[in-house]
């Protein structure tokens, strides 16, 4: 059985059998990730605020928010999910902190974003905290796991990896 490795160490796996003719990448997450209430991936359920997608390396999600301030926050939330209430989000997240409390489990997050959004009319307000969150646990998982990083390396790493290399990018003229 072969073990699972990250995109990141395409020439280690490429190193044993390549080089190949095309390489197939599932940049997907499993949906057993994000139905299990215990790996933080749904605020449907409460569960601890994780969202790593190798619960043993990293930091956590919870343990991400601590670390980040507000502005980083707002970049997050709006480079990895173009979130359009990102700054009242990470106010409110850092309301909390500042108050001492804890953002620990996924329902304490959506609790935080329902209460940010609590401006909004209350016609247009369920749909729109329900998309925030989506957003919001979006970002912070693409961050926790350095998605954007480990796709860079791994694009990086593909020319090398093909018997034929085909890809050639050019700029626009």
């Amino acid at each position: 059985k072969r073990q699972l490795q990250n995109f990141a160490d395409l020439d280690l796996v490429a190193g044993e059998a390549g080089p190949y003719d095309f390489v197939l990448a599932d940049l997907g997450v499993s949906s057993m990730q994000i139905d299990n209430p215990e790996r933080g991936f749904t605020f449907k359920y409460d569960g601890a605020l994780d969202l790593r997608l190798d619960p043993d390396s990293g930091v956590s999600a919870a343990e991400r928010l601590r670390e980040l301030e507000e502005e980083e926050l707002i970049g997050m939330l709006v480079e990895n999910a173009d979130e359009p209430y990102a700054d009242r989000i990470a106010k409110g997240v850092m309301q909390v902190f500042s108050r001492g409390g804890n953002i620990d489990t996924t329902k304490q997050l959506a609790a935080v974003i329902e209460e940010a959004l609590a401006f909004l009319p209350e016609k247009e307000r369920k749909q729109a905290v329900k998309k925030s969150c989506q957003r919001t646990f979006q970002a912070l998982r693409i961050d926790v796991n350095s998605e954007f990083e480990v796709l860079y390396e791994f694009l990086d790493k593909l020319p090398q990896t093909l018997k034929l290399s085909l890809i050639h990018i050019s700029e626009p003229t």
